[in-house]
């Protein structure tokens, strides 16, 4: 049988990981759920076998049942009708089969009826899910807008919406409009407060909705008359069974066609305010956005997973002048390349899901009792690591996604141009991933930041600091010297103090830095499991050093005067 968690031995490594231990005691509160929970750990060690036995179940479902139904939900999609949106029937399937193994809750706390997983185990199924249908993941992983009722609506908001996402309820984030794509300020839905009835209502179009006819909504919209910025917008939920909310269409996609993109009409739409007005974009969108943008990272690595994995097999069974063309250099280069950027992804995926599983879990844990002194910081270290990986770490996926997806057509040849082969449908998933939820540039702008504070410097460091085996040393010196090139570019485009100048350079000094960051992850992966990663380390540190070496002779011969000659000539016009 088909296992796609069993058949990737990298997962148990990532759960292995030393900072596990401290996610789990924060995230089980020393394990005081078991007197009240009959399923849940009585420690570490049971905690991390409930992990991995789930995760054989998601595994099982993957290969068995959600994989094998991808080509068909790709043929035919969702319908909309009458205002509301029926999945494929296979999609339906894959829900179904999902919730009667209740794993529709699997990040939510026990009181909600959730499992109470960390996020690396929860991202671990996503990496899986995606690596059967990356379509069908935006469904599924929308459950995750969760977690922003958790963090700021109030009890009643809690105890209303999470158990119904727990049963299997669907949810959504309506965010984008017609004329307010990245620019989220731009949001101009309407919402208004009518006082005798203590009601808010919602009119106005939202557009390029996921899942955007689910049972739960998310809305952005503006709350304050007379504004045209962030500050007049706030966050909402809708209810579907409130009505009041049509699909007007769904999108004819590239791609992800079993996930409903949906344009949707609101109509005097009944509404709950989400925590405070005025915040709904400059703190609970930012705060929903990085949650969604773990989830495009383990969109990204499970396409790539599935890309590599294809194009692998094609180059197995096809025969070209006598032989096997996986004995050709061309392309076992590229299936090299392929691997180390799939490895390297997904640690970049986990370090950053374990950032984000500290700092989360303490800011669980303040909500119950005040933090002491060390927790405070240690909140204070893991968040603002987490601020800057995740944005470098859906950059960097979703890129690697779409080259592995373009190099798996290249290795079937022809074939891989034709919709018989899986591939072909992988390129078209592929192509949404370093678009939606902030495109690589908007990821590049997120993270320069870090650059310039030195926040990848500085972890940088604390990798470089942690030994290695003798055999792993003359790696080790690559990434010393690649990181010394780095700091040296560093200050030459921030020495001037020209912001235009240093967003001329922004992309390259990010990809330089996550070169490094994902080389020196790869380089401890292999020092703990030479078998899984010591090939992808050497071709991945190989390949990261060519790309900073060729980002250092870029900008080491840019003068500031040179940005003129890229600059549009807008009288030409």
């Amino acid at each position: 049988m088909a296992n796609f968690y069993t058949d990737t031995p990298q997962f148990r490594h990532y759960l292995q990981h030393p900072l596990m231990k401290r996610i789990v005691e924060l995230k089980e509160r020393n394990y005081t759920d078991r007197e009240t929970y009959d399923y849940a750990p009585i420690d570490f060690e049971d905690a991390m076998d409930s992990y991995d036995k789930v995760l054989v179940v998601v595994g099982e479902i993957c290969g068995e049942i959600i994989e094998p139904n991808a080509e068909e939900v790709d043929h035919n999609g969702p319908t909309v009708a009458n205002g509301r949106v029926t999945y494929a029937g296979n999609t339906q399937e894959n829900l179904d089969v999902l919730n009667r193994a209740e794993l529709m809750g699997m990040r939510f706390a026990r009181k909600y009826g959730g499992l109470n997983f960390p996020m690396v185990p929860y991202m671990i199924s996503a990496d899986i899910v995606s690596r059967a249908d990356a379509s069908f993941q935006n469904i599924w992983m929308l459950q995750d807008c969760g977690e922003t009722i958790y963090e700021f609506g109030d009890e009643d908001q809690k105890n209303k919406y999470i158990p119904r996402v727990v049963k299997g309820q669907t949810m959504s984030m309506d965010l984008t409009e017609p004329d307010a794509g990245s620019d989220l300020q731009a949001v101009m839905l309407k919402a208004t407060f009518n006082e005798e009835e203590n009601q808010w209502y919602l009119n106005g179009v939202k557009r390029f909705i996921t899942n955007g006819d689910s049972d739960i909504h998310l809305v952005l919209a503006r709350s304050e008359e007379g504004t045209k910025d962030a500050r007049g917008l706030s966050m909402f939920i809708y209810d579907k069974n409130s009505g009041g909310v049509n699909v007007r269409r769904i999108e004819n996609k590239m791609g992800i066609k079993g996930a409903p993109t949906c344009e949707l009409v609101f109509k005097n739409a009944k509404a709950e305010l989400v925590g405070s007005r005025r915040m709904g974009l400059i703190k609970y969108v930012m705060s929903l956005m990085n949650g969604a943008r773990l989830g495009i990272m383990a969109q990204s690595v499970g396409l790539s997973e599935a890309a590599t994995r294809e194009a692998y097999q094609y180059a197995i069974e096809r025969r070209q002048f006598g032989k096997a063309i996986i004995t050709f250099p061309a392309v076992y280069e590229m299936l090299a390349n392929m691997r180390a950027k799939t490895d390297a992804s997904r640690s970049v995926l986990y370090e950053t899901c374990r950032f984000v599983d500290i700092y989360k879990a303490l800011e669980d844990v303040a909500r119950e009792r005040k933090l002491t002194p060390e927790e405070r910081e240690e909140m204070k270290y893991y968040s603002r690591l987490a601020d800057a990986f995740t944005p470098l770490g859906k950059g960097m996926s979703s890129e690697y996604a779409n080259e592995n997806a373009y190099d798996a057509i290249q290795i079937h040849g022809g074939s891989g141009y034709m919709k018989d082969y899986k591939c072909e449908r992988l390129y078209r998933d592929a192509r949404i991933t370093n678009i939606y939820e902030g495109t690589t540039q908007l990821q590049v702008v997120a993270a320069i930041r870090h650059v310039t504070t030195g926040t990848y410097l500085q972890r940088i460091g604390e990798y470089a600091a942690m030994p290695v085996t003798p055999e792993l040393e003359p790696l080790k010196k690559i990434l010393v010297k690649m990181t010394e090139m780095y700091a040296k570019l560093v200050e030459r485009v921030t020495a001037p103090k020209d912001e235009e100048y240093l967003d001329f350079h922004a992309r390259r000094l990010v990809e330089s830095a996550g070169h490094i960051i994902a080389g020196y992850l790869l380089l401890h992966d292999a020092n703990k499991n030479p078998e899984l990663f010591r090939r992808s380390a050497q071709v991945y540190v190989n390949y990261g050093r060519n790309e900073v070496v060729k980002n250092y002779n870029f900008i080491a011969q840019s003068r500031i005067e040179d940005m003129a000659y890229y600059k549009p000539d807008l009288t030409e016009q």
